[in-house]
């Protein structure tokens, strides 16, 4: 019969020698019913080929996640998941996965539009941009769309979102900020993606000097945090500076155009000597938006704000009158980039919906035909052949 104030220590015991991981009351109780089967909790640090490294009271282990394959790509087991480790045998079995607070989830390039899980139970999102390179806003935006979008749900995986809401903060980091010769000059620079990321934190960072170092440490001290970024953006150099030492294998960056080849090439999770705990990923050639409607809307929320204004609520924001938006381009307070970047990420994130949801495919089909016909319509018109 299973003995509750063995239960009480066990739980103690492992909150304790976890804490370090992220481990708190809320997932003390989530594990409680897999204490009394005798299994142990874990943190998930690193997953390669069906095999992962899992932090557990007793210390790291390796353990083999063949017991939890699903067939749903969303609830593979993933770098950042908490887990119910069974400690008998050898190997080891990660037998569940409790549930997930939060999850960093792209689209894949398959063309049945499947979700790829980054990294979860993440408490700030960073963003890593080089300054080695042409800064690009748009990528910016497609980033914070995804870190603002929320994850799939269902009755494994908790549906959350990664919003301020939610506790997930978004964070900006412009990475080798020495390469800029002058103050004023990055200074612009972070005016110009402040403009593409309204209301987030961004933050000028150097791993050579160490500006700005001390206070993305601050940030980070705090929860989970997850490194994302394009190869050669100095994720894995920025994880050595926080770490105070070289974990992460770094290579130099092409002079030609700042890109860089992948150094990390799995995600690993790692605990920060000044509290909190990181994990750096391999860089992302592709950032495909995964039901991210909501989050688009959040990082243009002012072109949403002014959509409210227009004199027609289905307004296109195209050549309509009394469009708000439009308005705004022409008084210089709404960048065009802006508008342009907006409509490419919603066009993307309905692509990618349609490719699983009916509705959404006949509304696209109605939209085409009707603008075929006012196409047709207007060349009528002018060819003077009106009917």
């Amino acid at each position: 019969m299973f003995n509750a104030s063995l239960n009480t220590s066990f739980t103690s015991d492992a909150q304790h020698a976890l804490a370090s991981y992220g481990w708190d009351e809320g997932w003390a109780a989530e594990f409680a019913p897999y204490a009394a089967q005798g299994l142990v909790p874990g943190r998930v640090v690193r997953v390669d080929r069906g095999l992962c490294d899992v932090i557990t009271p007793a210390g790291p282990v390796r353990a083999d996640t063949e017991f939890v394959v699903p067939r749903d790509p969303m609830k593979v087991v993933c770098t950042g998941d908490w887990v119910a480790v069974d400690p008998a045998g050898d190997p080891q079995y990660v037998r569940t996965l409790l549930p997930r607070r939060t999850a960093f989830v792209r689209s894949t390039s398959s063309k049945r539009s499947e979700g790829q899980v980054l990294a979860t139970n993440i408490d700030h999102i960073v963003i890593c941009v080089s300054l080695a390179a042409e800064l690009d806003l748009g990528r910016i935006e497609r980033f914070l769309a995804l870190a603002m979008s929320s994850s799939s749900g269902d009755a494994l995986l908790h549906k959350s979102a990664l919003s301020w809401e939610s506790g997930a903060q978004p964070l900006v980091i412009l990475t080798k900020a020495d390469l800029v010769p002058d103050a004023t000059g990055l200074s612009y620079l972070v005016q110009d993606v402040e403009t593409a990321a309204p209301g987030v934190q961004v933050l000028p960072v150097s791993s050579t000097t160490g500006e700005g170092v001390d206070v993305l440490a601050a940030v980070v001290s705090g929860g989970t945090s997850v490194l994302l970024g394009t190869s050669g953006a100095g994720k894995s150099t920025l994880a050595n500076a926080l770490l105070g030492e070289d974990v992460m294998d770094v290579q130099a960056t092409r002079d030609v155009d700042g890109k860089g080849r992948h150094t990390t090439t799995t995600r690993n999770l790692l605990a920060l000597p000044g509290g909190g705990v990181l994990i750096d990923t391999p860089g992302l050639r592709g950032v495909g938006l995964w039901d991210a409607e909501a989050g688009v809307g959040q990082v243009f929320s002012e072109i949403e704000e002014l959509a409210a204004g227009c004199r027609f609520h289905d307004c296109a924001h195209d050549a309509e009158p009394g469009c708000a938006v439009l308005g705004a381009i022409e008084d210089g307070s709404l960048p065009e980039r802006r508008l342009e970047s907006y409509r490419k990420l919603l066009r993307e994130n309905q692509r990618i919906v349609a490719k699983t949801d009916a509705r959404v495919r006949a509304g696209i089909r109605r939209d085409w035909k009707q603008k075929g016909a006012e196409g047709r319509a207007a060349l009528e018109a002018k060819r003077g052949r009106v009917r």
